[in-house]
């Protein structure tokens, strides 16, 4: 199989899909086995293997909700993406240790993304503008 744009696409629409379902099975299908997962700023670290993936999802999941994410850019090379895109939602949680109170939540994220020849995800790395994060539930 030839790693295309479009498949790159395809897998990271898939990704956001199961997010926005909460599904972590899902998510996690669509990562190597050994995938690197990297939320910068994320207080454990980048984990290594979809078990340690699983444990940001799981926390993360609970804190947000009815997320849509809309991708503005991507820009690709021969076997990664980089994705520039916007989380609208709410926050009925504690999203990154901020009250949420179900107040509606937007902002935005920069996702570089390695994928195998086969299409899965083996390095996620997400930044995310903590500060529009911040202003909006403080």
């Amino acid at each position: 199989m030839t790693l295309t744009r479009e498949l790159m696409d395809h897998k990271l629409d898939e990704h956001f899909g199961f997010e926005a379902r909460d599904d972590v099975e899902g998510v996690l299908s669509t990562l190597t086995d050994d995938v690197e997962h990297d939320v910068v700023g994320w207080p454990t670290g980048p984990s290594h293997g979809r078990d340690q993936a699983r444990a940001f999802y799981e926390a993360t999941f609970p804190d947000l909700a009815d997320g849509k994410v809309q991708s503005v850019r991507r820009l690709y090379g021969d076997d990664f993406m980089v994705d520039e895109s916007i989380w609208r939602g709410t926050a009925p949680g504690r999203p990154f240790g901020l009250e949420g109170k179900g107040r509606p939540l937007e902002f935005r994220l920069l996702h570089i993304l390695e994928f195998t020849s086969d299409g899965h995800i083996r390095r996620e790395n997400v930044w995310l503008d903590m500060a529009s994060i911040q202003k909006q539930l403080s």
